[in-house]
């Protein structure tokens, strides 16, 4: 069941613009797809809706082609926003349920509900140019998520929201979720993706550079920085074989090594030596597992 890219590939002429991806969205999930502009996130999502075809691989919802029936279970937030200006709010988002399967009377109820949850009931008779683009976007999302689709795919969703109604916005994309739709979900912003998202791709120049749950990939990752607040001068740390670069804070040290062991060492020579008040074993960010994987495609 939900949503599963098996080996899919999209060219244009000579170019690859997906190349060989493949991932599974489980009801109730939540899917990170994350990659730089240009990287095949889009082109990916244009796939499963259908309006472009994979030159390669299959996509399918329910473990069936994505068809007519099965595009009015999805919600779909594009990167280029495509609302009509000259319309009011209200008659805008019924017309888009309606296209969806939804009764005028059920989508005037649903309607009521998120314009209430998004603050903007004082909108709905005024026209989409008369908004600020901050309600622009939001009036964008509940044209996705309206009709209450089981597969939603939101394409850099908070971008043009204040940090409140960003938070607004989690709060739905998770109440969605909870309700049991696969919801997948490509972001500039890692730290959304860290605290969004039950499995990811990082995706580079169309190919997955990384996939799997934020732990299993960190845990992938060698990198570590430990970080110790001590009264020990860090020069008698400094010398440990392993630690590649010290970055020295007010309460002591951050050590960048790629050997985790290392951390017990430098607690054992640390407390030989004088107090320490706080140990932790950090392992690397998602932004900094991006920067390291698109880097890596870029240079």
């Amino acid at each position: 069941m939900g949503l599963r890219i098996e080996h899919v590939t999209k060219t244009f002429g000579a170019h690859r613009a997906v190349d060989g991806v493949s991932f599974a969205v489980e009801p109730g999930q939540l899917y990170g797809y994350l990659g730089a502009n240009g990287a095949g996130k889009t082109t990916t999502f244009r796939m499963i809706l259908g309006l472009l075809q994979p030159t390669e691989g299959t996509i399918t919802w329910n473990g069936r082609p994505i068809d007519d029936r099965a595009r009015k279970e999805i919600g779909y937030l594009p990167e280029e926003r495509g609302l009509y200006p000259k319309m009011t709010v209200e008659d805008q988002l019924i017309y888009f349920a309606q296209l969806r399967g939804m009764t005028k009377r059920g989508a005037k109820q649903s309607l009521a509900q998120w314009l209430e949850r998004f603050d903007i009931e004082s909108y709905r008779k005024k026209k989409v140019e008369e908004l600020s683009k901050g309600n622009q976007q939001k009036v964008q999302v509940l044209s996705a998520v309206l009709h209450e689709p089981e597969l939603l795919i939101l394409d850099e969703p908070f971008s043009g929201l204040d940090p409140v109604n960003v938070e607004l916005l989690k709060e739905a994309v998770r109440d969605i979720q909870k309700r049991g739709a696969a919801i997948v979900f490509s972001s500039h912003r890692m730290d959304h993706a860290e605290e969004l998202c039950d499995r990811l791709s990082i995706l580079t120049k169309g190919k997955q550079v990384v996939e799997g749950t934020l732990e299993s990939i960190q845990r992938a990752d060698p990198r570590r920085r430990i970080r110790l607040h001590t009264d020990v001068p860090v020069e008698r740390l400094e010398t440990i074989e392993g630690i590649e670069r010290i970055e020295r804070v007010p309460e002591g040290a951050i050590f960048h090594t790629m050997d985790e062991s290392l951390g017990q060492m430098l607690l054992r020579e640390a407390m030989k030596e004088g107090t320490v008040t706080h140990f932790e074993v950090e392992r690397a960010s998602l932004e900094q597992i991006f920067i390291e994987k698109v880097g890596e495609s870029h240079a």
